[in-house]
């Protein structure tokens, strides 16, 4: 049951590297039900403004519990110290 884990670090990968502002990701789909997640974003890779600035990937610190990026609904849940912030589905 190791596959989980695999699967999870892979779409957060996915999920960092795709930092857009207000936008929708694009990996994400129309029907899509994302969630920004606090508390995951690594240093530079953060979706949008929060924490005193305005733009994405101006993250200073990885993991800070006030930086956020966009995840499909129900992977936040299971990254250690993400927390779901807002919900959204794509039109």
């Amino acid at each position: 049951m190791k596959k989980a884990p695999l699967f999870l670090a892979a779409v957060a990968g996915i999920v960092l590297t795709t930092g857009e502002a207000q936008a929708a990701p694009k990996w994400a789909k129309s029907g899509d039900t994302i969630v920004k997640c606090k508390g995951i974003a690594k240093k530079g890779a953060n979706d949008c403004g929060a924490n005193g600035h305005d733009c994405a990937n101006q993250a200073v610190k990885d993991n800070d519990k006030k930086e956020w990026v966009y995840v499909p609904q129900g992977v936040c849940e299971k990254i250690a110290g993400g927390v779901v912030y807002k919900k959204k589905t794509i039109k």
